[in-house]
């Protein structure tokens, strides 16, 4: 391929993932807007669980990743039934694993609150909104595992659109959920809208629904119409084999091991902010929100490159793969530059569209623009991750994580909150940051994670 035509392929693949994961956090933001102007104690409620929620979400994306990246492999050396196998076995797989997982969180949802120093105001709601995400988990895992899958066939078209088709789902049963029966003005007309007024518990049954049916729409997809992994096109092997479950905890371990380290920083972090006040809690989570506008399009183009690098390295095309990486990681640094600037000037706008709360505004303002700065090296750390799990090589980026997390963002926000308050966790947040994209990037360029390859 010449440089035109891998240009060409990576804006194609990634383009739609891209899509998928900016309206994905539209639908965020617009989960944050509508239960965020029903008062500053129900964003709270949400906004405290919102970093146990990644942890466990986290540790269903490394699960499926420990198959999909197989499934890369397998059709990058056209070996389309040995990646059959691999679908079939890595669904059983994942959905036991994931229904233990399920009961441990809902074991632990009553508990959440108090163990993250929240004020008794928002136990019972946030106690309720983890424990509807609980019961979700192994839906979650089907919708990732079955997107993943297919996005790693190649096709990265029709899991995006799927994604896109979650956020409208969770947009339309959260409108009549969380809200009471009202009336609204419709063209001149008084239109009376049905509304089941659960507040927090309806977001959190809407996003349940919107998965629901997102996860089975993906599976059908990947069981009878992608092309290379059709179930139809022979019996396979349902029960795991050892070999496939060995390869599977290789690449998902490190992973696992770096979400929990990861979330678990954030979830400190959460504890730290805490006792900041609601006010505080409310602004971090919303501001979260909102910087996730800037740096989901680099995980579209992290998806793009694991499936490209993956691909490569089956068939052993090593210069290839280094074509690859390059573009994915300028790509990515160039869209979140421009998206970072973005943030910057219209931090106060963006804030206003999800509460009304003055004092939450200005403050989640002021850490949006201390974080924008950030935004390039952001990129190139999550671009080069998923360069890296392409090729298998998942122990150098989750030790990478867990260095940059715990002993630069942790122990600077650790030091800086007393003083400078919400502040100084979001500077500490945007210095590490900043070290750890360089890192990744060291790491990249350096090519000894493509040593062991031929070709």
């Amino acid at each position: 391929m010449v440089w035109q035509q891998q240009v060409r392929l990576f804006i194609l693949l990634s383009f739609p993932s891209i899509l998928a994961q900016v309206s994905s956090v539209i639908m965020q933001y617009i989960d944050a807007s509508m239960v965020g102007h029903l008062g500053a104690l129900e964003a709270a409620s949400i906004g405290l669980v919102s970093t146990s929620t990644w942890l466990f979400g986290g540790l269903c994306s490394a699960i499926a990743t420990g198959f999909s990246v197989q499934v890369a492999h397998r059709i990058g050396a056209n070996d389309h039934a040995g990646a059959r196998n691999v679908v079939r076995q890595g669904i059983v797989t994942a959905l036991l694993l994931t229904a233990v997982i399920s009961c441990i969180a809902m074991g632990i949802s009553s508990y959440l609150p108090v163990w993250l120093g929240a004020g008794e105001e928002i136990h019972a709601n946030a106690s309720l909104y983890f424990f509807i995400f609980a019961m979700a988990i192994p839906l979650m895992e089907l919708n990732n595992i079955s997107g993943g899958m297919v996005r790693c066939s190649g096709n990265m078209k029709v899991p995006s659109m799927l994604n896109i088709g979650l956020c409208v789902q969770d947009i339309i049963y959260n409108f009549f959920l969380i809200f009471p029966s009202r009336e609204i003005q419709f063209m001149g007309k008084d239109l009376w809208i049905p509304g089941a007024g659960l507040g927090v518990e309806g977001a959190a049954w809407g996003t349940f629904l919107a998965v629901a049916v997102t996860a089975l729409a993906k599976t059908y997809y990947l069981f009878f119409r992608c092309k290379e992994l059709d179930m139809r096109a022979d019996k396979g092997q349902w029960k795991p084999a050892l070999k496939t479950l060995k390869n599977a905890a290789m690449i998902s371990s490190p992973i696992a091991l770096e979400r929990v380290v990861m979330c678990g920083a954030q979830i400190v972090t959460t504890a730290i902010v805490a006792p900041l006040g609601t006010f505080a809690i409310a602004a971090n989570s919303f501001g979260i929100t909102i910087e996730s506008l800037c740096y989901m399009p680099g995980y579209g183009i992290a998806d793009a490159s694991t499936t490209l690098v993956g691909q490569s390295l089956g068939a052993k095309r090593k210069k290839l793969t280094k074509w690859f990486a390059s573009i994915g990681v300028s790509m990515g640094m160039g869209v979140m530059t421009i998206m970072g600037a973005i943030m910057y000037f219209f931090a106060p706008e963006m804030m206003a569209l999800i509460t009304s709360e003055s004092e939450i505004i200005s403050l989640g303002a002021e850490v949006l623009r201390v974080e924008a700065f950030a935004e390039p090296m952001f990129a190139a750390s999550i671009v080069t991750y998923g360069i890296l799990v392409g090729a298998g090589r998942t122990l150098i980026s989750s030790s990478t994580n867990f260095c940059c997390i715990w002993l630069v963002r942790i122990t600077l926000a650790f030091l800086l909150a007393p003083s400078m308050g919400l502040m100084g966790v979001w500077v500490a947040m945007a210095i590490e940051l900043c070290i750890r994209g360089l890192v990744f990037l060291f790491i990249l360029f350096r090519w000894k994670w493509l040593e062991k390859v031929e070709g």
